[in-house]
């Protein structure tokens, strides 16, 4: 990521003024969103006036004024003489999938929560959870969350994943696996599209009671049940062994769910799991092997979610502190591949 060491104090002074005022900024655009005056700016690109948007958007001409004033600051929307256009920044807004998905996971997932995210550092514990319900982590309770919060973090999680699961299935297949163990299989997107490209494997999803629930139901509508299986299991149960007898085992945006301590132990556990022909592979988006800095900044700010929200003691990984983790639970890093879908690395490990 660029050096803003060179920055002047100026303009320093600037970009401290936008974080001041980033929640307000945030939620003038998500009214926007919701109003529809983006994508009415987006179909007219000669411009509207201010009474034409009022007119269109049913909103009333001091609630566009608030609106626009506040996105003209922040260049989401220019002025030329009595008409509002869309600006570049307000053309990613509207257009760019993987913004409007970040969008509604920070508003509907996130925004609440995170006013504790100074209480859930102190005690390492999700605080802002509290804004659904009185539990410890987020993941038992992904089918019970409010509609749009459910909408918006399935879209999130599924939306970065799913650009890499074509990428990483190609590369699976050369491993010739017969039998793969998909752990925080999750819904079973994954254990679906490669049974569905692979009819000589066979997966097996573990993961929490709750979350095979969610996955057995989309199994049976894709009618694969006789292609995957289940090993319903608490992976911080450290007590239980995860099963033997797997050529691949496959981890897919999962081992950054817990913290530091957790995560090498299920590792070892995975170790202790696999023989010499077996091989373990991690998708994640590592943040400083992306392409584009706008794919790194939205990595590294999902981490407080994780904190304030999901289960207050882990992150998002950088490439060295993953490869950290694996080599202290006595695995060995063989390769690893970048740039697969939009975001992600998949590293593949031996004993």
């Amino acid at each position: 990521m660029e050096n803003k060491n060179t920055m002047s104090a100026l303009d320093a002074q600037l970009e401290a003024q936008k974080i001041a005022f980033a929640p307000v900024i945030f939620q003038v655009v998500q009214a926007m969103r919701k109003f529809g005056i983006l994508t009415l700016l987006d179909r007219h690109k000669e411009g509207l006036t201010l009474e034409d948007i009022a007119n269109k958007s049913g909103v009333s001409s001091y609630g566009i004024k608030i609106l626009l004033e506040s996105a003209y600051s922040a260049s989401v929307v220019l002025k030329n003489e009595d008409k509002y256009v869309l600006g570049k920044i307000g053309y990613f807004l509207e257009n760019d999938k993987m913004i409007k998905v970040n969008m509604d996971f920070n508003h509907f997932v996130n925004y609440k929560g995170l006013y504790d995210l100074d209480k859930s550092i102190k005690e390492e514990k999700a605080v802002g959870l509290q804004v659904f319900g009185n539990w410890d982590t987020i993941y038992p309770y992904l089918d019970t969350l409010p509609s749009e919060a459910k909408r918006a973090w399935f879209n999130f999680d599924h939306y970065y994943s799913d650009t890499a699961f074509g990428d990483a299935i190609k590369r699976l297949k050369t491993f010739n696996p017969k039998k793969i163990l998909d752990i925080g299989g999750n819904t079973g997107k994954f254990s679906i599209r490669f049974a569905q490209n692979s009819e000589d494997t066979h997966v097996t999803i573990l993961d929490l009671p709750e979350q095979v629930t969610m996955a057995k139901n989309n199994i049976e509508k894709s009618k694969l049940e006789d292609r995957i299986d289940f090993h319903p299991l608490d992976i911080l149960n450290h007590d239980k062994p995860i099963p033997k007898g797997f050529d691949i085992i496959w981890m897919s945006q999962f081992i950054d769910c817990f913290s530091e301590t957790d995560a090498i132990k299920i590792l070892t556990r995975v170790r202790e799991s696999m023989d010499e022909n077996s091989r373990l592979c991690i998708l994640e988006p590592l943040w400083d092997k992306q392409r584009f800095e706008a794919s790194s900044y939205a990595i590294i700010n999902t981490s407080p979610y994780f904190t304030a929200m999901a289960n207050g003691c882990s992150k998002m990984f950088n490439s060295w502190d993953l490869f950290d983790y694996i080599a202290k639970a006595g695995l060995t890093v063989e390769e690893s591949f970048d740039n697969l879908g939009s975001t992600h690395t998949m590293v593949k490990c031996k004993i």
